[in-house]
């Protein structure tokens, strides 16, 4: 139902009640209620709409990706919801890049977790929520893994998801990363470019250079384009996608296995455990 059709049913119905009630209201406190049940129904409508793209890109993971055209950069088609159990090995078949990109852990760990994400996506929000912390403990803190995150925003979903990709960018510059990734994804809510200068200034950037950053990459996000590129020619069609594996003697991944979706901790335990055996 359109605003202005919607206004006209609910004042009617307003009215309608004043007249057949014993409370006396004036035309202004009639009006005000309009306004604020008008606002009500207006953010349903809104909620409803949310979930209804939900359930369509959830509909998308069940039909093949169609081929992009030729010479259009690759873009993922929509977010993946959680998986059962680990996915069946499908890596790409060039190795990774990792230099340039945030990372956390030893240099020299056996393996490598390479996470494309969307700081809007919530999948992404969900693993990094529920599952993230106990991967870190369990293999990135115990030297048995190094952690690596590549942006993947599905601008065609996400409307956010690129800027706050480009302030997390941003915050990489002055080292505080990770705290601006834990941040945005516990605030996936407040990620206007208002919310994401908010952030900076609660984790304490240098606002200056956090400003001239964010001018520079709203003019050329190169980092983010390229991390976009590579994954779509990886073959990643939802977020979150992990590539597990071992560095290259030049300093990339040589991806062993792939995980899609927001998989809890026991299924990074049985990926990960078994491929350390395997590189003993």
């Amino acid at each position: 139902m359109s605003s202005p059709a919607l206004k006209t049913f609910v004042a009617a119905a307003i009215i309608a009640a004043v007249a057949g009630g014993s409370t006396r209201v004036t035309a202004r406190q009639t009006q005000q209620t309009i306004d604020q049940r008008i606002a009500a129904l207006e953010a349903s409508q809104q909620e409803i709409l949310k979930e209804l793209r939900e359930l369509k890109v959830l509909l998308q993971q069940l039909r093949p990706p169609m081929p992009a055209p030729a010479g259009a950069p690759a873009q993922p088609q929509a977010n993946a919801a959680p998986a059962a159990a680990p996915a069946a090995p499908q890596v790409p078949n060039f190795d990774l890049l990792l230099a340039g990109s945030p990372s956390k852990g030893k240099a020299d760990a056996p393996l490598v977790i390479l996470e494309f994400s969307d700081f809007e996506c919530p999948f992404c929000g969900r693993y990094a929520r529920d599952t993230y912390a106990q991967v870190i403990k369990e293999f990135v803190d115990t030297g048995k893994a190094r952690y690596v995150f590549r942006h993947l925003p599905i601008e065609t979903l996400h409307p956010r998801a690129l800027r706050a990709s480009e302030a997390a960018e941003c915050a990489h510059a002055q080292g505080r990363f990770w705290e601006f990734h834990d941040r945005l994804f516990n605030n996936q809510q407040a990620l206007t470019e208002p919310d994401l200068t908010r952030h900076a200034q609660a984790l304490g950037l240098s606002m200056p250079v956090y400003d001239k950053c964010m001018a520079a990459q709203l003019a050329s996000p190169a980092k983010i384009r390229q991390d976009q590129n590579e994954g779509g020619r990886a073959g990643i069609t939802g977020t979150p996608t992990f590539f597990i594996g071992t560095v290259t003697k030049d300093g990339k991944l040589k991806a062993l296995r792939r995980l899609v979706g927001a998989h809890p901790i026991a299924n990074f335990r049985t990926t990960l455990d078994t491929l350390l055996a395997q590189t003993k």
